[in-house]
């Protein structure tokens, strides 16, 4: 890996969250749409290419959601457990897509399934991640009532990340939904406590919290703009970042 490359960088070791319903593109109800699971690889080949370490999370939404499933009569626990299994398809088509654009990687699994991935070991994970591989980590924390944002904040903190990345297919967080109010505005930062006051839609509360005791801070990007993923990475002002500095908050109101 290029010292002189990663030297460049605002965050060197990150854990990507990428949502299951973003693979379903623009005109599927249900799978994976190969453009978008291209796009994404060459993305992360281009921050790879910069001396960054990658770590990802994927959700299972365009498989199989738990709770939605549980809600139709289905038990919560077995309805999580697919939806732990849909993250691994998942897992393993991205997986894939970004060992035919020239990367290494690893598929880690919080469920035992020797054949296709490997037991999550965190020593093992920031081993891979130090080599230059890509880690991919599927069925969630392994646990049901647990969704895919608490994984990617629990293996952010697990792995020594400098930052959780959330790609999604808006620019950021906004004062409304954007896709249904044009006059939404977008905040370029943002303090966790007032996201919460807004009751702005970011992550589940269980994996705000853990962001939260632990000072994580958390970037919200479009990672469909090709390019973005490393304007982030490189400390562009793209996307919203959110954090838990209450100096900083103070500055922001004052600016508002």
């Amino acid at each position: 890996m290029s010292t002189d490359a990663s030297a460049d960088l605002t965050y060197r070791r990150v854990l990507l969250k990428l949502s299951g319903e973003a693979l379903l593109g623009t005109d599927r109800d249900f799978g994976i749409d190969e453009t978008v699971l291209r796009t994404y690889a060459k993305e992360v080949k281009k921050a790879v290419d910069l001396g960054a370490e990658i770590a990802i999370v994927i959700g299972g939404g365009n498989i199989f959601r738990g709770v939605q499933n549980a809600m139709k009569g289905m038990t919560r626990a077995h309805a999580d457990y697919m939806g732990m299994l849909a993250t691994m398809i998942n897992g393993m088509a991205l997986q894939d897509a970004l060992e035919q654009v020239g990367l290494q990687t690893r598929l880690q699994s919080s469920i035992k399934m020797e054949e296709i991935a490997e037991p999550f070991i965190r020593r093992r994970a920031m081993r891979h991640l130090e080599k230059g591989r890509v880690v991919i980590f599927g069925a969630g924390t392994g646990n049901p009532y647990f969704t895919t944002d608490t994984a990617a904040a629990l293996r952010g903190l697990e792995i020594d990340a400098d930052v959780i990345l959330k790609g999604t297919r808006v620019d950021g967080v906004f004062t409304a939904d954007p896709e249904k109010e044009d006059d939404a505005k977008r905040f370029r930062t943002i303090h966790g406590k007032e996201v919460i006051r807004r009751g702005l839609k970011v992550m589940d509360m269980t994996a705000f919290t853990l962001c939260q005791e632990s000072s994580m801070s958390i970037l919200v990007f479009n990672m469909g703009l090709p390019g973005n993923l490393r304007r982030v990475l490189t400390g562009e002002s793209v996307g919203t970042r959110i954090h838990w500095n209450d100096s900083e908050a103070v500055a922001e109101h004052a600016g508002a």
